[in-house]
């Protein structure tokens, strides 16, 4: 099974830092402006969505692995709930690579493996450097279509 880049816990402590900062900000206007309470609710709410984004952050990052094998991408990640995924090659539509804009500032891409199936059975493999991720890429992108044969249909 292979690791995460470590970087990739610098975009997810910036998203987390995103959201408190949001919802903390919301609080902290709902205060002054609602409930006289000033903002304090507020920072209180920022540094409890903060903390909890740092440890998931880490969290995340030590549970996160994948596999390619003969005949699947194996993944195994979460943190209070932890999710093995096996996607078969035959069920493959097609693959992208991608990079937001936190993935393009530390270095990273993302592999987006849609699948034949019900709704949401699309996975994505964060924390790649951009050529681990293009080579991800083709090379699932040829095991699927070699596996197109195998397909029973």
């Amino acid at each position: 099974m292979e690791s995460l880049d470590s970087k990739v816990r610098i975009v997810w402590l910036v998203g987390s830092l995103l959201t408190a900062s949001i919802l903390g900000g919301g609080v902290a206007a709902a205060g002054l402006l609602l409930f006289d309470t000033g903002v304090w609710p507020g920072v209180g709410v920022f540094v409890l969505l903060l903390l909890i984004g740092v440890l998931g952050a880490v969290l995340r990052y030590r549970r996160w692995r994948f596999a390619l094998e003969e005949d699947a991408v194996y993944l195994e990640r979460g943190v209070l709930t932890h999710v093995t995924s096996v996607v078969p090659f035959v069920r493959v539509q097609h693959v992208d690579s991608q990079r937001g804009p936190i993935e393009r500032t530390v270095g990273l891409a993302s592999v987006v493996v849609y699948t034949a199936g019900s709704r949401g059975a699309d996975v994505t493999i964060p924390g790649l450097s951009p050529e681990r991720a293009d080579a991800l890429r083709e090379r699932l992108r040829r095991l699927a279509i070699e596996s197109e044969s195998d397909d029973a249909v």
